[in-house]
């Protein structure tokens, strides 16, 4: 499996340990609350999940079962969603600011 992508939305999963399918839905969620600091920049950025998902098949039936998870959870993809370049390019652009945030909070720390 390529770690250095996001996988299209669509796309559907089994997580490691995992015993029901979930579908990605959306990408970089974050945690209910605030996640923004007084700068405006996002705290702690590795509370970012790459994936936001729901059960498959039956989908989204309450906003409280939106499951988050990052791309190193995935056991195995079972049905890869549909790819086109601008489903590529926004990976690369998501793939490269989660980068970014995680560098710049390095970099605050010191």
């Amino acid at each position: 499996m390529d770690k250095e992508k996001f996988l299209p939305i669509g796309t559907v999963v089994l997580l490691k340990n995992g015993k029901k399918p979930l579908m990605i839905v959306s990408y970089c969620i974050m945690p209910a609350g605030d996640v923004y600091d007084k700068n405006g920049k996002v705290e702690n950025p590795d509370k970012i999940l790459d994936y936001g998902a729901c059960s498959y098949p039956e989908g989204i039936v309450t906003t409280n079962e939106i499951y988050g998870f990052n791309h190193d959870k995935i056991d195995k993809i079972l049905h890869m969603g549909y790819e086109s370049d601008a489903q590529k390019e926004i990976s690369k652009v998501l793939l490269g600011g989660l980068e970014e945030m995680k560098k710049e909070e390095v970099e605050d720390n010191k």
